[in-house]
């Protein structure tokens, strides 16, 4: 849908008017055609699975979904002091709630340094939600930083763990 609307004016009319309040400047600009937030969030979704073994995918996809927003959310309201492309604000809440998914989310085999992975991907990720812009849109950097940070720190620091929860299919 998100090509078709540029490529079909009649189309596009009816897409703007449903699912114009929807999007952001940038990616209303035909001239641009820049694919919408949603469209770079299933990209995303698609290539994590695929890529990841899935302790890390659900570990990726939930520190986008609440990071991204807690730094969106923080960032627009209270953002006042700038760091790389954004505010410090926003970049520390994205950390911050990232940590937390870390905290909760499930661990391969409950060891320590599996918490030390998943808070350097954390800040991996949130460095990637900062400087992330045009066809690098943070919904596709963030999950796909944080899998391939998370998978080459479990390769280096737990190279014989096989990355598979237990009675999870694989």
């Amino acid at each position: 849908m998100d090509l078709y609307r540029y490529h079909n004016p009649s189309f596009g009319n009816f897409f703007y008017k449903i699912f114009g309040f929807l999007l952001r400047e940038h990616e209303k600009d035909h001239d641009k055609r820049n694919l919408n937030g949603a469209t770079y969030v299933l990209i995303a979704a698609v290539l994590t699975v695929l890529i990841f073994p899935k302790v890390i995918a659900v570990t990726a996809f939930a520190i986008l979904i609440i990071s991204d927003i807690s730094a969106a959310l923080i960032g627009r309201r209270f953002g006042k002091i700038k760091f790389l492309s954004k505010s410090l604000e926003g970049t520390s809440a994205f950390f911050i709630t990232a940590c937390i998914v870390i905290l909760l989310a499930p661990k391969v085999a409950g060891l320590p340094v599996e918490y030390l992975i998943g808070f350097t991907a954390a800040f991996i990720g949130a460095i990637a939600e900062n400087i992330s812009f045009g066809y690098a849109d943070d919904n596709l950097t963030v999950p796909l930083s944080i899998g391939i940070t998370m998978w080459v720190l479990y390769m280096v620091l737990l190279p014989n763990l096989d990355l598979v929860l237990s009675g999870v299919p694989n």
